[in-house]
């Protein structure tokens, strides 16, 4: 049967292998079932229900995956997104989290059609690379600012807008050391160095009597509070939309990056780089959101840890199929999740935030058509607290200095049309 399901021979592997992949890449991304249902319930949401919706997604997303699209790649709720949904969307723009899955629920739809009719493939090809890398930079500055400020590192001033904190103080040190303890075991290349960190400081905070003992295995929590939650009634609403446009760009182009970046590792692509089966690959990812804003929790997309499954030999579907299980199975440490405080997943979150940023090195900074609205994505991102308007003020730019610059040819259509639909969504609101 698994044969047939997953072509083991032809991909030149077996099922020990792949099990081995899929138990690699789970340990190296099961940090999210901490992360995100802390992050979701400071938008209100039941931490209990956000953490096994967080499983249950993450299960579903790698499920379809590898029985349907065959490849070796995890899906789970996605960093940036989680923060843009709760920092961005709730707290900052002012709508309920029930409002926010609603616009996740949409931003699925509108990438399942994308993905089905391959629009897909114009809208990436259409928009420059210099504003993807910038976008995933400006994440990971925005990410670093949620960390630090989770931490306490980084605190409000009335002087001068931000400070730093009591770095002395516990929270802040444990934070610090999570951080550094990452950095250490990655470079070992510790697959699980992020995990390993998480629960090294938890450990120490209950040690310390910083956080209560809740136990460590128990049934799943009860779904309720957040299944079947989401909100559509404000879906056309001229600043929804835009929150919608933005969950579905920066997973649109998350999503490409990850497939590109794990079928390359692992062989499945052909010399030109195409894909096979990628309308699969895509609708998995969709299918996955759309079912996760059903559940309560936000968008779902592809792990670039995935490679490290790859990089020990899984090649077929059926290394995601090990990693869904896995998430299933950690519904059932539900207690464990609770006992983490925000400190103890602030370094996974800065780490996270050095990857992103990685995206800098790839910029032509001596072309200054490029640096500025790579500049002003990486600083407004954090700034405004927003990746919506993150996104926004680099396309315009971006068009604004390529036209003063002589160079209007490099502006494709399609991006002069999200500008002028950005500005006018400044102008009006």
């Amino acid at each position: 049967m698994l044969e047939r399901l997953f072509s083991l021979q032809a991909m030149h592997t077996n099922v020990r292998t792949e099990v081995i992949a899929g138990l690699t890449t789970f340990v190296t991304m099961v940090y999210i079932v901490f992360v995100n249902p802390a992050m979701l319930a400071e938008a209100g949401m039941d931490h209990g229900a956000a953490f096994v919706a967080t499983c249950i997604a993450a299960a579903i997303g790698c499920f379809i995956m590898g029985l349907w699209a065959n490849y070796p790649l995890a899906l789970a709720p996605g960093m940036g997104l989680n923060a843009f949904f709760t920092y961005g969307v709730v707290l900052g723009m002012g709508y309920t989290w029930q409002s926010a899955l609603g616009a996740v629920f949409m931003s699925g739809c509108l990438f399942l059609f994308l993905s089905v009719f391959k629009v897909r493939e114009w809208v990436i090809q259409a928009i420059p690379i210099v504003l993807k890398r910038a976008i995933a930079a400006g994440i990971g500055a925005f990410l670093a600012l949620i960390a630090l400020k989770n931490a306490k590192i980084v605190v409000a001033s009335d002087a001068t807008l931000v400070q730093l904190g009591d770095i002395t103080s516990p929270g802040p040190l444990l934070a610090i050391a999570s951080f550094f303890v990452i950095a250490a075991l990655m470079y070992r290349e510790v697959k699980s160095g992020v995990l390993i960190s998480i629960l090294m400081v938890t450990g120490i905070a209950w040690g310390l009597g910083l956080v209560d003992y809740h136990g460590v295995v128990d049934m799943p929590p009860s779904i309720a509070p957040t299944y079947m939650q989401l909100d559509l009634s404000g879906i056309f609403e001229l600043s929804m939309l835009s929150v919608v446009f933005a969950f579905l760009f920066v997973d649109l182009f998350d999503t490409s990056g990850t497939l590109v970046a794990v079928t390359q590792k692992a062989g499945l692509s052909d010399e030109h780089g195409r894909m096979p089966r990628l309308g699969r690959a895509l609708s998995a990812d969709s299918t996955a959101t759309i079912a996760g804003s059903v559940l309560g929790t936000s968008t779902t997309t592809s792990y670039i840890e995935s490679v490290s499954g790859v990089s020990v030999g899984g090649r077929t579907g059926l290394t995601a199929v090990v990693v869904g299980i896995c998430f299933l199975l950690m519904m059932f440490f539900a207690p464990l999740a609770q006992m983490v405080p925000a400190y103890a997943t602030a370094g996974a979150i800065l780490y996270v935030s050095v990857l992103m940023l990685q995206n800098l090195k790839l910029i032509n900074w001596d072309e200054m058509s490029d640096a500025i609205p790579v500049s002003v994505v990486l600083l407004m991102t954090p700034l405004t607290f927003s990746i919506a308007h993150g996104i926004a003020l680099g396309f315009i730019s971006y068009t604004a200095v390529k036209v003063a610059c002589n160079k209007a040819n490099e502006v494709s259509i399609s991006v002069w049309v999200l500008t002028l639909l950005f500005i006018v969504k400044f102008a009006f609101g």
